[in-house]
């Protein structure tokens, strides 16, 4: 059985060293980087699983790399785990609003982040697979009304015309089109969209959720607010 792919994203060497070797002796196979332009050809050469990017690199920040990674096609599947010595609640949504899957601070737990990074090999492999078996048997698009969202393509279209989401702004419609009717709180869908567990304040959701509505324009109403409780699909 071919071993998993790791890319590390860092411009230290002695982190490089520390997380190649534990990777590898996790049974991964880890080639690293140290900064941003190498990064989009070297995952098109090495065709990795995750991606463990540092968001502060010399030339790039981690955060227009994410957004480069999340441009290609070949790599749409790709796990990307933000690893950066910022801790504070702004960076780790402008991580999570660029299209990364999860987020370590520096210092951290190198057992942690090996059990982690497998966590995100198996859901790689389990989101390829999906798409494969989509793309070949056809797979459910999402309506209301006349929204219309491919969640294996990662499309959306507004009136037959696509339209551009953010990724997180995506993926909170996606989570209401997904589940008609049900009322999720806002701590749910910080749980649900941001991987995080009530650490984050919940005007977070609050903000997401008014943009999703500005970019959805007519149809921004397909979110409905309950007051002092959360948000749903509204009923078409």
């Amino acid at each position: 059985m071919t071993a998993e792919r790791i890319l590390i994203v860092d411009d230290e060497p002695d982190l490089q060293r520390l997380v190649l070797f534990n990777l590898r002796e996790a049974g991964f196979e880890v080639e690293a980087v140290g900064t941003g332009k190498e990064v989009v050809t070297k995952a098109h050469a090495f065709d990795p699983q995750v991606v463990i990017l540092d968001l502060m690199l010399p030339d790039i920040p981690g955060t227009e790399v994410c957004r480069q990674l999340r441009s290609e096609p070949a790599l749409a599947d790709v796990a990307i785990l933000m690893l950066t010595a910022r801790a504070d609640e702004y960076d780790r949504v402008l991580g999570f609003e660029v299209g990364a899957d999860d987020y370590v601070v520096k210092p951290f737990s190198v057992r942690e982040l090996v059990m982690r990074v497998k966590g995100m090999a198996r859901r790689f492999q389990e989101r390829r697979s999906a798409r494969a078996i989509s793309q070949s048997q056809g797979h459910p698009i999402f309506k209301w009304r006349g929204l219309e969202l491919d969640p294996v393509r990662h499309r959306i279209f507004l009136d037959g015309a696509e339209a551009s989401l953010r990724p997180l702004e995506f993926k909170l419609i996606t989570i209401f089109l997904e589940h008609p009717g049900r009322m999720f709180t806002r701590a749910e869908l910080l749980e649900e969209v941001w991987g995080v567990s009530g650490d984050m304040s919940t005007r977070t959701v609050d903000t997401h959720v008014r943009r999703l509505r500005e970019r959805l324009g007519t149809y921004g109403e397909a979110v409905q607010t309950l007051h002092g409780f959360g948000y749903r699909l509204r009923d078409p």
